[in-house]
């Protein structure tokens, strides 16, 4: 059996008192494009660290290409191409220098890859580090992530600080790059429509814990808006778990995480009502940022905002 490129097992880590990942748990498969996506300070770059061995768990089990970063550091590093969201280079070397510096740490290092790929992401090789745009110093930590033919790609928010037109056609053209090259992509990001158009799975986090971990297609089919009376939102609530909910004066939005199954029991009391579909914008910020209630809870907080 393959083991997965990456398993995280009930994973904690806390930096003075404040818990940093609770029992973060999920599963990424080989050969798959896999968005982690959380706010600011959710715990992302924490988790990465520690799957590149930089930073030490305090618990749980955690396997990258089957092996354990704390003991494997330097092999794990050595078969996992990374970008970090901060990276920082000598800015005295020009480009290409720094292709040859680096060659020395990877067994399967591919000069004339490194160059292909240079070429192609349009790096000015004869520049020193430190006179390159934002995009081109992005770009030149790329081929450094990918010319020794990593098994697994793990991007830290790689686009970050370029303006949204060029993060979006960065992001699409480098993932749509790897994807036809068979690898496995490991992106991190906060903002979900970057990766929306490719993403074959999405983990959430939010405050260090996984709150949903799906197929994309799963959480566009699950997760839908229903928008119906107050009085039918009242008992809907009180049996299904709402991630949001959005009342006015005559109707209430319901955001629930199981749209077929609400689908059916309004069809079959006749319940008037209609269903918006939400893209993964809209569902991400559901999770992270919603109103949520479980079924007794929401009762109560649905009821009393008709009351009022």
């Amino acid at each position: 059996m393959i083991d997965p490129a990456i398993q995280f097992t009930e994973v904690c880590k806390s930096f003075r008192k404040q818990e940093v990942l609770r029992d973060t748990t999920f599963r990424v498969e080989r050969g798959r494009t896999f968005a982690f996506l959380g706010r600011n300070a959710a715990g992302k770059t924490t988790a990465i660290s520690i799957m590149m061995g930089l930073l030490s768990r305090d618990s749980g089990t955690v396997r990258v290409l089957g092996l354990d970063p704390a003991t494997h550091p330097v092999e794990v590093r050595r078969r996992v191409g990374y970008l970090a969201e901060d990276q920082t280079m000598y800015g005295w070397m020009r480009c290409e220098e720094i292709l040859r510096f680096m060659a020395p740490f990877y067994p399967t290092w591919d000069h004339e890859l490194a160059l292909k790929y240079a070429k192609d992401f349009e790096v000015p090789l004869a520049t020193k580090i430190k006179h390159l745009s934002k995009g081109q110093n992005v770009r030149l930590g790329l081929v450094l992530a990918l010319a020794h033919r990593p098994e697994l790609v793990i991007l830290d928010d790689p686009a970050l600080g370029l303006d949204p037109i060029m993060r979006k056609q960065f992001n699409r053209d480098l993932i749509t790059h790897l994807q036809g090259e068979g690898r496995t992509v490991f992106y991190s990001s906060h903002l979900l429509y970057e990766v929306e158009p490719v993403a074959d799975e999405v983990a959430i986090l939010d405050k260090g814990k996984i709150v949903r971990q799906a197929e994309t297609e799963d959480l566009r089919r699950d997760v839908k808006q229903f928008v119906l009376s107050r009085e039918a939102a009242v008992r809907m609530a009180s049996e299904f778990h709402i991630l949001d909910q959005r009342p006015d004066r005559e109707d209430t939005a319901l955001i629930v995480d199981q749209a077929a199954t609400l689908e059916q029991r309004l069809g079959e009391e006749g319940i008037e009502h209609r269903v918006i579909d939400l893209n993964l914008d809209e569902i991400f910020e559901a999770y992270v940022a919603g109103n949520h209630t479980t079924p007794a809870a929401a009762t109560l907080q649905v009821a009393g905002t008709c009351d009022a």
